[in-house]
């Protein structure tokens, strides 16, 4: 059995999270660049300099990318051999969140439902963070960590269609969701399909799919195949960066697909806006 103090847990998460807060990572900076290159747009080229710009300040100077600093999101993998001394893994992320948050100078966001009081006085800085456990093989701790922003959770849904809705269907709800969201997002846009399961599963793993490296290729070809479509139909939309209209719209479709009751198809649909602040750590 592995043991893995306390204390470090909380260091490594408040760590990433002021990092991940000032550093586009390497894939959607990469993506963000290659739009730039593509984009036939004059106006939302310029805009996608000045996402650039935005980006090279906030790493330099470190300043948050965005005023909006998200809800910090969590998938962690919890080995059945480590053994967390001195406190229990979840109390270790809160704690960790509610450092980094407060120390990196970030906006504390979660509040009561209805009355909209700010919890940072009652419960702790932008508590409580959002985590999804699972426990594997091994002795490490693998954390995914990313800040979701208000604007593009805003915009996401899931639905459960009847079968027969097939393929034909899912990428109709995917393109329903983006044009109906336009530049509300802050596009471009990372955009995470959920497929299978039950509804809950096919949120979560919306979510989870953004997560993934921008750019990179889904290990399924049927799925790989399917982001390709939906990707080019979306940039059809012409929504373009920030709403102003143009030809990259999207930078990346993700598809995680999953078993599902022969009676239903839910889909989901997650999106993420041009800042996808999102890291990975292992223990």
């Amino acid at each position: 059995m592995r043991e893995l103090k306390y204390e470090d847990v909380v260091d490594a998460i408040k760590k990433m999270i002021i990092h991940t807060a000032y550093v586009l990572p390497d894939d959607a900076l990469n993506a963000l660049k290659k739009a730039y290159e593509e984009e036939k747009s004059p106006v939302s080229r310029e805009v996608l300099k000045q996402l650039l710009e935005n980006a090279n300040i906030a790493k330099t100077e470190d300043r948050p990318l965005c005023q909006d600093t998200g809800l910090a999101v969590f998938f962690v993998k919890v080995g059945e051999d480590l053994k967390i001394n001195g406190g229990t893994l979840k109390a270790a992320i809160n704690e960790g969140t509610a450092k980094g948050y407060e120390e990196g100078y970030l906006r504390a966001s979660t509040c009561e439902p209805f009355s909209r009081e700010n919890l940072k006085d009652k419960i702790g800085y932008n508590l409580p963070a959002i985590i999804h456990f699972d426990l594997v093989e091994g002795d490490k701790l693998d954390i995914e960590y990313a800040a979701k922003g208000g604007g593009s959770e805003n915009v996401s849904r899931a639905r459960v269609f009847p079968p027969a809705a097939g393929k034909e269907g899912v990428i109709e709800f995917v393109k329903e969701c983006i044009s109906d969201a336009g530049g509300n997002p802050c596009p471009p846009l990372t955009v995470g399909v959920g497929i299978g399961g039950t509804f809950e599963k096919a949120a979560i793993s919306s979510k989870h799919a953004l997560f993934r490296t921008i750019g990179s290729v889904n290990e399924d070809p049927e799925m790989a195949e399917m982001e390709e479509t939906i990707k080019t139909e979306l940039n059809k939309l012409g929504i373009g960066s920030m709403g102003m209209g143009g030809t990259e719209t999207v930078l990346a479709v993700h598809i995680e697909s999953n078993p599902c009751h022969i009676a239903s198809l839910p889909v989901s649909v997650n999106v993420q806006c041009h800042s996808s602040r999102h890291t990975h750590i292992v223990l």
